[in-house]
């Protein structure tokens, strides 16, 4: 909880143009610990070099920065921060770990558990281009708005726990599951860019991908009807597209997911920070 309510701390200390934002602030400022798919905001000096994870992140004038932790991540995390001075701190951060429980997902379509091979084929190219559009990292700082909830209604899935589907293994959860009639309008939880949107993929239907900067994007699966295309600016509570039941789903539902990177990250964390 701590955690937290120091994320949501940054993201309203930190914004573009907010009165406490200070560019010559030589602080630097994570929380002690963030629990396993959560998203960190910190707070650098500006110009500094930040690096985690293996990656260069982008400092905004302000020195924001944000990242990612995983489902798996075991930690602690080491953020190597350079200063515009030349000194070095490294930030630790801790991951608090979740016991993940398991879900049994049953009367799914067969061929969406065990596809034969000419389909698994399809799915891999239809992953990759997911991939490639959350690979995107603009300057954009939409990532820091207060997300509100795209769909309201009943919570019948939530990331990270494990799923069996039918009977058979799958891999975690990647996102938050809201349980809503078919046609319910769904609405941007975040102000971004459109970069993917496809009505017709094999295992999550209806899908679109939108871009928060930084790296951080949301994903809406099992869509009815998409209502905006790739390029177009959205902004945060527009009406995007529409609750379905199309690709590997039992009933309507809106399947949301978010992302830092390829880095799978808890849309109910994000929520409980901003609020």
């Amino acid at each position: 909880m701590i955690a937290r309510l120091l994320a949501a701390a940054f993201a309203i200390a930190f914004l573009p143009g907010a009165a406490s934002a200070d560019s010559t602030d030589p602080r630097v400022v994570f929380p002690s610990s963030a629990a396993q798919g959560a998203m960190v905001i910190g707070k650098v000096p500006s110009g500094s070099s930040v690096r985690f994870a293996n990656r260069d992140l982008r400092v905004t004038p302000y020195g924001t920065i944000v990242f990612g932790i995983g489902r798996d991540e075991t930690g602690p995390l080491e953020v190597d921060v350079r200063r515009p001075d030349g000194s070095k701190v490294i930030a630790e951060i801790i991951v608090e770990a979740h016991d993940w429980p398991t879900e049994r997902v049953n009367g799914v379509p067969p061929k969406t558990v065990k596809p034969p091979p000419a389909i698994a084929a399809r799915i891999q190219r239809e992953q990759a281009l997911v991939a490639e559009a959350r690979s995107r990292d603009d300057e954009r700082t939409d990532f820091t708005e207060a997300f509100i909830r795209p769909v309201e209604g009943r919570i019948s899935g939530r990331f990270g726990n494990q799923r069996v589907y039918n009977g058979t293994p799958g891999s975690a959860h990647s996102g938050m599951d809201i349980a809503a009639p078919s046609g319910t309008p769904v609405k941007a939880p975040a102000s971004g860019i459109v970069t993917f949107a496809n009505n017709d993929l094999y295992l999550t239907g209806g899908t679109l991908l939108i871009d928060h900067g930084h790296g951080i994007s949301s994903n809406f699966l099992h869509l009815s009807r998409i209502d905006v295309a790739v390029g177009d600016r959205i902004e945060q509570g527009q009406v995007i597209a529409a609750v379905g039941a199309s690709g590997r789903a039992t009933g309507p539902h809106l399947h949301w997911g978010m992302s830092w990177f390829a880095v799978r990250i808890d849309p109910q964390q994000v929520l409980d920070a901003a609020h």
